[in-house]
């Protein structure tokens, strides 16, 4: 600041000099490209690791949702459909979903994706293709967590595995490619900011063609009756609600995808804001709606309500005010409370919620962005709705399907009854008292 005041002051001193030392003045208050290279891969990697982060929310909220005796299962399912993506999406993942097209189906770049070497780096595209590569990597094995969720508890894990492979390696990329990597989507103006469609509904078609494929839980549905089966622990999905929530401003806010400017990190700014707000919405929707319709309040419905709020942000966070960002989280939270029931009504056994949360909400946020961004046009959002569920549940189904036929995809019906950590895992998570 004192250099800008001295140059300032010299300015009004050498009048006939001033257009010199003017361009000199905004070349020292002016970012430098170097700053500008730092500061874009500071954000790249901050929010790669806050989205890596809701790998252990997603892992949590699922412990706490199924039962005592599938725990250990689904922490295994977590930790190694993690590292499943970023193998496959290093492999050939990336190099489908942004081989550099402009307004193509899909295409396939050189793979596996080379790094920059030792001390390298390329400041012209202005950030790190290392941490660019992490940050897309990260919401990668976001897509396949939501189908975790939802076929657990009787589904064996090497299938599952194999069903990741395919869709962190190809059917995730491959719907990405169509707007963030410039193909057809894109030309045509869908705008899907941080991902409601490309990541959360497509997780959930992949979740819904799972679950309708697997078939519910033993016991779940009896002579036309539902039959609860409480989650193992509550504090533990309520701890991996707030990780999720946490890893989102990642999610979002480092989707500007620029930090080099004032005018992008204000901007990083309002979408943290709205995120937040959006949750906020949802959880206090359910709330709110729980105790008028069933005379008490459901807290896994006031989780997932947060969730439903942040997926429905997530397709445009940064241009609605904060009323609008209210208005759109909280009608996210009422999808997941009258979605749920409705699902249990139609026998889709949906574990811990993600297809009301990542499916419909994601649905309803991608809609919804011409609301709050006008230059956005609303047939574009239809469209990429309609052609991400058609692939996503074509695509997946097929790859169920083949699973089913083939290895098998469920267990028998005595070790689901005894529990998967038994069954297949081998190690309980709660062997003083956890009982098939």
């Amino acid at each position: 600041m004192r250099k800008f005041l001295t140059i300032s002051a010299g300015l009004v001193a050498m009048g006939a000099a001033a257009p010199a030392l003017a361009q000199e003045v905004a070349e020292v208050v002016d970012p430098s490209a170097n700053t500008a290279y730092i500061l874009n891969t500071l954000l790249f990697l901050i929010g790669g690791f806050l989205v890596m982060w809701m790998a252990a929310g997603f892992a949590m909220l699922e412990a706490g949702l199924v039962r005592s005796k599938n725990v250990s299962m689904q922490c295994l399912k977590n930790i190694g459909l993690y590292s499943i993506a970023g193998i496959m999406f290093w492999v050939i993942g990336y190099s489908i979903a942004y081989p550099g097209f402009e307004g193509g189906y899909f295409g396939i770049a050189d793979f596996p994706y080379a790094m920059q070497g030792v001390g390298e780096a390329d400041v012209e595209t202005g950030y790190s293709v290392a941490s660019d590569w992490f940050f897309q990597m990260v919401f990668c094995a976001t897509t396949a967590s939501i189908v975790s969720g939802t076929v657990a508890e009787r589904v064996k894990v090497i299938p599952f595995f194999i069903f990741v492979f395919v869709l962190t390696g190809f059917i995730y990329p491959v719907v990405v490619s169509w707007e963030w990597g410039a193909g057809w989507l894109d030309a045509m103006g869908f705008s899907d900011f941080a991902g409601s469609t490309l990541v959360h509904s497509t997780g959930g078609w992949a979740a819904l063609a799972g679950a309708l494929i697997v078939g519910p839980r033993l016991g779940r549905y009896v002579d036309g009756k539902m039959n609860v089966m409480p989650g193992s622990s509550i504090p533990l999905a309520t701890l991996g609600t707030f990780i999720l929530w946490l890893g989102w401003f990642g999610f979002n806010g480092a989707s500007q995808l620029a930090m080099g400017t004032i005018t992008d990190v204000s901007d990083v700014s309002k979408i943290f804001v709205n995120t937040n707000m959006a949750a906020a919405a949802g959880v206090v929707v359910a709330i709110i709606l729980t105790q008028v319709l069933y005379k008490k309040i459901d807290v896994t419905m006031a989780l997932n309500g947060a969730l439903a709020g942040l997926v429905s942000i997530t397709a445009e966070p940064l241009a609605p005010s904060v009323p609008q960002a209210l208005l759109v989280g909280g009608i996210g939270g009422a999808i997941v409370v009258f979605a749920v029931p409705m699902l249990d009504k139609l026998k889709i056994d949906d574990v811990v919620g993600a297809i009301p949360v990542h499916l419909l909400a994601g649905i309803w946020g991608t809609l919804i962005v011409p609301f709050s961004n006008a230059e956005v046009p609303f047939i574009a959002q239809l469209t990429g709705v309609v052609a991400t569920g058609v692939f996503v549940l074509v695509t997946s189904s097929i790859v169920w399907f083949a699973l089913k036929f083939t290895i098998g995809i469920r267990p028998t019906e005595e070790q689901e009854m005894v529990g998967m950590d038994i069954a297949e895992v081998g190690v309980e998570a709660y062997p003083e008292f956890a009982k098939g």
